[in-house]
């Protein structure tokens, strides 16, 4: 499977996954505006051998196919309470 991956200008660290390039219209109008201006960032073949870094290949393969799109947030941070 085919996808593209756009960087958000307004949410550092999140990425789109799209099944079809620029298919900006498959992201709910909210969601499109909450990430503000997506920059291409890259071409990938995503085949069930792929890794990735920090998403789970199976599940984005699966919302591509479900949903046109994938959201890849910022990892959480752990904070510590100093304990």
């Amino acid at each position: 499977m085919r996808c593209f991956v756009y960087r958000s200008s307004r949410r550092e660290q999140t990425y789109v996954y799209l099944a079809e390039r620029d298919a900006f219209d498959s992201l709910p109008a909210p969601l499109r505006g909450a990430l503000g201006e997506l920059g291409f960032v890259l071409e990938l073949e995503l085949g069930p051998d792929r890794k990735l870094a920090r998403e789970d290949p199976a599940v984005v393969r699966a919302n591509l196919a479900g949903q046109g799109f994938h959201i890849q947030f910022p990892p959480r941070v752990e904070v510590s309470d100093g304990e």
